[in-house]
């Protein structure tokens, strides 16, 4: 499975309706990343290979967004990214989870396996 490219109705359907709810309700039952990008982004090309062979790893077990930041400038004003590449991550009953800057892929791993993949992110 390839990184999914997200638009702002996409991510209304799947991720979350902030036109219609308040709080935070993630609606997917699969912990999601959220990649803000540029095609402009020299660091955003650095991650994105990585990205995509972390969504083939965790295939069935995190979906990885793509959002281009110039296409979908609402949502980019909606999170308030000022600085890309900036990664959301959203864990199953959880708060989602801001890190500005290109992770290494160590980093990204433990971000995956400590805040999205366990026991305690499925019951925040």
């Amino acid at each position: 499975m390839a990184t999914i490219k997200l638009t702002n109705q996409l991510f209304l359907d799947e991720i979350f309706d902030y036109t219609q709810e308040k709080e935070w309700n993630y609606k997917d039952s699969v912990p999601a990343i959220i990649d803000f990008y540029a095609d402009w982004c020299g660091p955003c090309k650095m991650v994105a290979p990585i990205l995509e062979e972390l969504s083939e790893t965790y295939e069935g077990k995190v979906k990885i967004y793509k959002l281009d930041t110039e296409a979908e400038r609402e949502l980019s004003g909606v999170f308030g990214i000022r600085s890309i590449p900036s990664i959301l991550f959203i864990p199953v009953g959880g708060k989602p989870m801001m890190q500005v800057g290109a992770l290494p892929k160590s980093t990204l791993i433990d971000v995956i396996e400590k805040e999205l993949l366990t026991e305690k992110s499925e019951e925040a």
